[in-house]
């Protein structure tokens, strides 16, 4: 599967790129993780802090994937509110996931600040605003129950936007604590640093075979076998091909990033912007003073991203970023970009086991907050193979709905 098009802007923002062998020989391991993206590269990072031999193996480059569409907004909120998670399963699970979220975006934050200075996420604040004025008592709802239960949020009335934007939305909500990082760099420095430790990585080895044993997997690539205890699919949206989940669907979305523009004093706190339409635009800044711009999600026909798609998208983008601060309207765009998006049905992601893969574990942070789910993940995991019962991992199980995709 083509998981994206266009030019991004991530790899010119370091330096030269590592490059790691293909697989050459027959290995063991104590875990193979399959997947070079940001799901597998914390993976790999939290193993192998607790001394496990591990190997992660992925069929192109490094970071290649999804994370080199992903725009670095880090979020504990989901596309799906906290409000409806309440109406869907109840206070105390809903809760508890918003809860989950939070942590792990903590703990990402400081994971990020651990690896090198440039890394270290930038904190923002996020604007989740009211799109029109029927969206407000709704928004507003989801306000009080994020108050209600500890998270740090405020309430802005139209007049609060009055010199903090050249735009005025009819209420918005005002959350503290969240971050942007840049995702590309994140990936290679947290493998740098497995490497250290021990990981083995092979890039352009994919595995094309599976043979399940009483003590763990076998797992070819062309003619070659790694034999691992355990094994963790961090592939992402491409996880749909191996093992369709029925409550999960693919869309295509799309992104710009500016050129640098002369100033931000008509973006309060250079904070993280989305709001309630659906599809939804959001924006965030980046360190070198652009503005990066995602969303206006469509149908992904055929699980075949539209070649070229991204052009006319992403001008509809910057038209958007023109409206909005008119100030700005001279900027052109540098880079676009589409791309696969993975959501599913009831806004959880899928972690944990399948009873037709034994000895394997699957990462499918899919949603609009996917990098922190995926740190959740990859922490759930961990603690799993390092004997700590995660009873609560149920929540995610990837049995838990027979539904199928529209």
């Amino acid at each position: 599967m083509k998981l994206h098009s266009g030019e991004h802007v991530w790899p010119r923002t370091i330096g030269p790129v590592p490059d790691y062998p293909a697989l050459g020989q027959d290995i063991s391991c104590d875990c193979l993780i399959i997947g070079g993206g940001i799901s597998g590269a914390l993976c790999a990072h939290l193993l192998t802090d607790l001394g496990m031999n591990i190997v992660l193996a992925e069929k192109n480059e490094i970071g290649s994937g999804s994370t080199l569409a992903n725009t670095g907004i880090l979020q504990y909120a989901n596309d799906k509110t906290l409000t409806s998670f309440i109406h869907t399963f109840g206070e105390e699970t809903a809760v508890h996931f918003y809860r989950l979220c939070r942590d792990a975006l903590v703990r990402l934050k400081e994971l990020g600040g651990k690896l090198h200075p440039d890394l270290l996420p930038k904190e923002r604040s996020s604007l989740y605003m009211a799109s029109t004025a029927e969206d407000v008592s709704m928004l507003r709802e989801e306000y009080e129950n994020l108050k209600k239960y500890g998270f740090q949020v405020d309430w802005w009335n139209e007049e609060d936007f009055s010199g903090r934007f050249p735009f005025r939305r009819p209420g918005a909500i005002y959350t503290q604590g969240d971050a942007e990082i840049n995702p590309f760099a994140l990936v290679h420095e947290l493998l740098k640093k497995a490497t250290t430790k021990g990981l083995q990585i092979y890039e352009h080895t994919p595995i094309t075979g599976w043979t399940f044993h009483s003590d763990g997997v076998s797992c070819r690539s062309g003619q070659r076998v790694i034999r691992a205890k355990h094994v963790i699919v961090a592939t992402g949206y491409e996880t749909q091909l191996l093992k369709r989940e029925p409550g999960a669907y693919l869309t295509s979305t799309y992104a710009v990033v500016t050129e640098p523009v002369n100033h931000f004093k008509d973006w309060h706190e250079r904070c993280l912007i989305w709001e309630t339409a659906r599809p939804y635009l959001y924006m965030r800044t980046t360190p070198d003073g652009r503005i990066m711009a995602g969303g206006l999600d469509e149908p992904l026909t055929g699980n075949v991203l539209k070649e070229g798609r991204e052009i006319k998208k992403g001008q509809e983008l910057l038209e958007l970023i023109h409206n909005m601060f008119p100030e700005k309207s001279g900027l052109r765009a540098a880079y676009s970009w589409g791309a696969v998006f993975g959501e599913t049905r009831d806004g959880l992601p899928y972690i944990g086991t399948h009873p037709d893969y034994p000895h394997c574990f699957f990462l499918e942070g899919y949603g609009g907050n996917g990098t922190v789910c995926s740190m959740l993940a990859a922490e759930m995991i961990t603690d799993v193979l390092a004997g700590k019962p995660r009873s609560d991992m149920e929540l995610f199980a990837l049995t838990r709905s027979t539904k199928p995709a529209p």
